[in-house]
C-alpha cells in the first residue's frame, strides 16, 4: 500500500502546484505541456482528482506511535 500512497501524494503534490501557479501567476502548466483540454490534459486531471479522493483515506488510518507502524 506504501507505493499507491506515494503515487497519490506525488499527484496530488502535482496537482497543488498546478492550482498554485493559476492563481499566482494565471499559468495552466497541464495545459501548457500537452494542450488545452487534450486527451491526455484531461487524463491527467482526472488521475489527479482520483489521487486526492484517496489522499483523503489518509486522514481516517490509524496510526499508533512515531515510527510509522500501522495498527
Amino acid at each position: 500500500m506504501r507505493t499507491l500512497d506515494a503515487i497519490a501524494l506525488i499527484l496530488v503534490v502535482i496537482g497543488a502546484i498546478n492550482w498554485g501557479l493559476i492563481g499566482f501567476f494565471n499559468f495552466n502548466l497541464v495545459d501548457s505541456i500537452f494542450g488545452t483540454m487534450s486527451a491526455f490534459s484531461r487524463i491527467i486531471y482526472a488521475l489527479v482528482g482520483i489521487a486526492g479522493l484517496y489522499a483523503l483515506s489518509f486522514f481516517g488510518r490509524n496510526r499508533n506511535n512515531d515510527r510509522g507502524e500501522v495498527k
